[in-house]
Parts: C-alpha cells; sequence; structure tokens
C-alpha cells in the first residue's frame, strides 16, 4: 500500500464521519479525536504528499527558521515564505481599523524595520521555545508578616533544547528523554499561535533514529501536509549530526480535523490517486543542527498531482 493511503483514508473517515464543530475560528469543523500514522524515512524516504503539489522548499525554510529562534515574520518574508502573515496582519488590520491588503503589509514588513519589529513578531512561537526556552535566575526574597515574595528575572541565554538533545542523542542513546517541548505554558498567551505540533521525542535502536510528533491540533486538509514533511526533515537532519540513518516518522493527533469549508478540497483529493516514491537527500553535513541551508536539501523522484488551494483558517 502507498505511505500516503492511510492519509487518504482518514480524510474520508473524517469527512463522513466526524462529529460537526465549532471551532476557535468560527467556520466550524468535523473533528475526531486521536489519530496515528506511520512513515518510513529508511533510503532517503520522505512523506510528501502526491494528491497534491506540496510546496516543500517552502516547508523547509519554514524548519530552518524555527531553528534560528527568530519569531518575526520578516524573516521568513525575505526568503519569500509567507504562510505566517494571517495573523500578524489580522491583528493590525484589528488594532488600527486598517484595510490594508497583505501585499502591502508584507512589503511594509520588509522595508521597514520599525514597523516589522512592532507588527511582524509573532511572540515566543516554536523556535523561541526550541532554542531558547525561557530560564529565570532569583533576584531576591521579600519576606514580610504576611507572605514571601520571590523575584525572578528572564536570563538572556534560555535552555537550547535542540543542542542538549543532540548531545544526548550522541553521548545515551538509549535514554527515554529525547524530548523537544513546545507547550510553555507561561508563554501561551504571548504567542500569536500555540503550538499545534507541540511535541517531539525520538527514539534510537539498531542505529536508526526515529521520531514521534504529537499534534494537539491538526488541520488535515492544509496544515498536515508541511507537518509530516517538516518533522521528517528534523529527524533526518537530527540522525546525520549523530551519525545514525533515519528510520520512522510516528505522527499522533489529538484533534484531527477538516474544515467544513473545504469540501472542494476533500473531494479533489480524494478523487486522486497517490504514485510515486518521493526523496530527499541531504548534500554534504554541516557543522551542527543550526546551520543547514535550503540548498543543502535535494527532492527527487516528486511528482505530484496539480495543486489545491483552499483558504486558511485564521
Amino acid at each position: 500500500m502507498h505511505y500516503e493511503q492511510q492519509y487518504l483514508d482518514l480524510m474520508k473517515y473524517i469527512w463522513e464521519n466526524g462529529s460537526i464543530k465549532k471551532d476557535r475560528t468560527g467556520i466550524g469543523t468535523r473533528s475526531i479525536f486521536g489519530a496515528t500514522m506511520r512513515f518510513s524515512l529508511a533510503d532517503d524516504a520522505i512523506p510528501l504528499l502526491t494528491t497534491k503539489r506540496v510546496f516543500w522548499k517552502t516547508a523547509a525554510k519554514e524548519m530552518l527558521w524555527f531553528l534560528t529562534g527568530k519569531t518575526n515574520i520578516r524573516d521568513l518574508l525575505l526568503v519569500n515564505v509567507r504562510i505566517w502573515s494571517d495573523w500578524p496582519l489580522e491583528r493590525y488590520r484589528n488594532e488600527t481599523n486598517s484595510d490594508i491588503s497583505q501585499k502591502d503589509f508584507e512589503q511594509k514588513i520588509i522595508e521597514n524595520e520599525a514597523f516589522a519589529k512592532k507588527w511582524g513578531d509573532l511572540g515566543p512561537v516554536y523556535g523561541a521555545q526550541w532554542v531558547n526556552w525561557p530560564r529565570y535566575e532569583l533576584l531576591e526574597t521579600i519576606v514580610d508578616d504576611s507572605e514571601t515574595i520571590d523575584i525572578y528575572k528572564k536570563q538572556k541565554n534560555g535552555v537550547n533544547q535542540l543542542a542538549e538533545l543532540i548531545e544526548s542523542l550522541t553521548k545515551n542513546p538509549t535514554s527515554r528523554r529525547h524530548i523537544i517541548e513546545g507547550w510553555n505554558v507561561a508563554e501561551l498567551d504571548q504567542m500569536a499561535l500555540p503550538p499545534c505540533h507541540k511535541t517531539y521525542q525520538f527514539y534510537v535502536a539498531d542505529g536508526k533514529l526515529s521520531g514521534l510528533l504529537f499534534q494537539r491540533s491538526c488541520d488535515l486538509g492544509l496544515g498536515f501536509a508541511f507537518n509530516v514533511f517538516s518533522a521528517s526533515l528534523l529527524i533526518k537532519m537530527i540522525a546525520q549530526q549523530c551519525d545514525l540513518e533515519a528510520g520512522e516518522l510516528i505522527w499522533n493527533g489529538g484533534d484531527v480535523h477538516l474544515y467544513l469549508n473545504h469540501s472542494d478540497l476533500v473531494e479533489q483529493q480524494l478523487s486522486r490517486k497517490p504514485f510515486g516514491t518521493p526523496k530527499l537527500k541531504i548534500i554534504g553535513k554541516p557543522d551542527s543542527i543550526f546551520d543547514y541551508s535550503i540548498d543543502d536539501f535535494v527532492v527527487e523522484n516528486y511528482e505530484p498531482q496539480k495543486h489545491i488551494t483552499a483558504p486558511v483558517a485564521v
């Protein structure tokens, strides 16, 4: 069976049997709770969807952006990645009563650093947690008759979860603590969007590195294609840095849903048959997990069917 068939089967099941739910965006979804898929990454395999075109370079550039720890969309727009613009654009329109177009908003972000600093930052999303999870230093303790108050200062350099993961995988590969976590409860309210692909766990056996991704929320029609590719890419990069082979991606979804306004996407995609075995190769070996560039990745044997457009729920 083609690796993509499990995805199409899940899409069909949700569209026919999912519970209709109201959601944060106001659009509504068909949803189930709890789903699992497995994808082999052996022999350079990469789970790119073939029943529609996935712009894998955009997904790869997003992953490289995560690894920098940066959180401003200006860095993405400078490499022609627009997938994060909707959230700051919505905030700008709401707070200024502006009807600015997305194109004009993005151009102002690119051309005006001060504007970008004020309106382009997403808060401490993904990469900020991955490479700079906050740690705090106790400055003083104030004691009076009624209470004790500890005063803390946020340190400039937080926990680099990725660097610590690479070290742990190298020195103690059998550990059950190889985890990257993005769900920082104390900072969720500062994020433009709390992390959907929130927890990654890694596992070493027989010289192979496998990864498990848990998504609390998955837009199966649009987001999943990027999520599964990006997670696989991350496993491959980490495996290379640790001198391991890539093994398998296990994908777990919590609330897995299709938006009610995605009927055309669902119908088109379910009418198509998956085909082919795309491969992803990494050219050379950078000095660290943080030194990869888009030119290090080559995708071969990818012959997808036509791209399917659908609205993004913000």
